[in-house]
């Protein structure tokens, strides 16, 4: 005799295609919010007295205080390059190491690294902020007065967070090849005029466009993941570490992947 315990368990079809349709619903989601954000974006300036002091203090946060952190990693980068890539005995006639300086610190690992600081720093505060405010019904009190947050509280932190990842790619640049350069000169030295002169011949307009690109678009997803992640809070405080690290996790995985994607399109 065959005992059932009633309970119908769904498929695997049926699980397939519930997180595919929850995976589509998402993805519509955060195309809506991404179009919002934009809309409002184009409005900014002339709401610029209600979100100035934001976009300021976002700039400040995000921009100005991860100098440290970011001359730090970048002096380290590009001390290990030039202490290593002089072991290679053919490294400087060959401009093996100035080619190696451009793709890894202006292609590649800067903007990547630079991002993954921003990600930590400004995208755990944003998504921690935002969903503390949904849990205290400060978004309700927002629009109860007839501020609409996506305009007060979204756009000052995307646009803020897109520029000071612009800016902080470019300081982390300058200062990974002048850290170079006052590095090889207790390892080989060498004339600034030949070495900078040999590191602008492999700096191509490529390699300029890519790491702009890639340091806007990481800006945008930086900001807007984080967002979207603390609108989804609900009622319980609870519910915040959990979205803080979900938020860092698909902005991690977001940003691999369009780096990947980015380099690949500007190949060649």
């Amino acid at each position: 005799m065959s005992l059932t315990s009633g309970e119908e368990h769904p498929s695997v079809l049926a699980r397939w295609g519930s997180a595919a349709f929850e995976l589509t619903a998402n993805l519509f989601y955060a195309f809506g919010f991404f179009w919002n954000v934009l809309l409002e974006t184009f409005h900014f300036r002339s709401r610029s007295k209600v979100g100035t002091q934001v976009l300021v203090m976002q700039i400040l946060f995000t921009g100005v205080n991860a100098l440290f952190i970011i001359t730090l990693i970048a002096v380290s980068l590009g001390t290990v390059i030039i202490f290593y890539g002089n072991q290679i005995p053919t490294a400087v006639s060959t401009n093996l190491v100035y080619t190696i300086l451009i793709t890894v610190i202006t292609r590649e690992l800067g903007p990547l690294l630079t991002a993954f600081i921003v990600m930590a720093r400004s995208g755990v505060a944003i998504a921690t902020e935002l969903s503390s405010m949904v849990v205290t019904h400060e978004i309700e009190a927002y629009l109860a007065i007839g501020i609409n947050p996506i305009s007060y509280l979204v756009v000052p932190r995307f646009l803020g967070v897109t520029l000071s990842m612009i800016a902080l790619n470019l300081y982390f640049n300058l200062s990974g090849l002048a850290a170079s350069y006052l590095v090889a000169q207790f390892i080989h030295p060498i004339p600034a005029s030949e070495y900078f002169s040999q590191l602008m011949a492999q700096l191509t307009p490529n390699a300029v466009s890519l790491s702009v690109v890639k340091s806007l678009i990481f800006g945008i997803v930086i900001s807007l993941v984080s967002s979207l992640n603390g609108f989804r809070a609900q009622q319980s405080t609870t519910e915040i570490p959990v979205i803080v690290i979900r938020a860092v996790g698909q902005g991690f995985g977001l940003l691999i992947v369009v780096n990947i994607l980015l380099t690949l399109a500007f190949a060649g």
